[in-house]
């Protein structure tokens, strides 16, 4: 008796154990180009929404508008963007120390205080979901090398209900124990390569916060001196 390799045959030919393993790593799968995909609107959107707000917050900011540019910087609409969060956030602690009647030197901290809180928060909303990529890339290896025990076990099983140990009696398990093997180091490989894409996206948004942050305090400490 032959036994055929096809993806058909060798489901069939898989125990429970093996089965559930393989729909275990085939959900990882599914979560994982989720991840990738969810994640990269966010990005896309962010980068959108900045293009659009960035150019109309430098206008009311040369102006000296601050009040009309932290209410623009706020619209609910333009959360997504990272640029207009961080400029709230560093207008309103301005606006908010001035009120106060704090010295300049407090205010200008103040207001970098005020962009590094806003940019920290738009930075742990950008990492939403990276933890689950990173478990799955450490975790999928382990869970397919599970099914690779039961496919062991299930060799051994063979050889043991057919009284010899041909090629014939052990095949259906070890390519069980391999394909387990096989599928969990490929989703963890391409949950790692996700992660990595992922959070390359995620350092650069956080460069161009930490310039916009530089920007921000720049703008005032010109203001006051003139």
């Amino acid at each position: 008796m032959h036994m055929q390799f096809g993806l058909i045959e060798m489901w069939q030919a898989m125990g429970a154990v093996a089965k559930t393993v393989a729909i275990i790593l085939i959900f990882l799968s599914v979560v994982s180009l989720y991840l990738l995909i969810e994640r990269n609107l966010t990005f896309v959107r962010a980068r959108n929404k900045s293009k659009q707000v960035a150019p109309k917050l430098a206008d009311l900011l040369k102006n000296g508008q601050l009040k009309e540019a932290l209410t623009l910087a706020s619209k609910k609409e333009n959360r997504g963007s990272h640029l207009a969060r961080v400029t709230a956030g560093g207008i309103q602690e301005f606006l908010e120390s001035s009120e106060a009647n704090l010295s300049l030197e407090e205010r200008i901290e103040s207001a970098q205080r005020g962009c590094e809180r806003a940019a920290a928060i738009f930075s742990q909303e950008l990492k939403r979901g990276m933890s689950v990529l990173a478990t799955i890339a450490t975790s999928a290896p382990f869970i397919g090398l599970f099914g690779t025990i039961f496919g062991i076990i299930n060799a051994f099983r063979g050889m043991a209900l057919t009284g010899s140990g041909g090629i014939g009696a052990v095949a259906a398990g070890i390519a069980e124990a391999l394909v387990t093997t096989a599928f969990g180091i490929a989703v963890a490989v391409i949950a790692l390569w996700f992660y990595n894409l992922l959070n390359a996206r995620i350092e650069v948004y956080e460069a161009e916060m930490s310039n916009t942050t530089s920007q921000i305090v720049d703008f005032f400490v010109r203001q006051e001196k003139k």
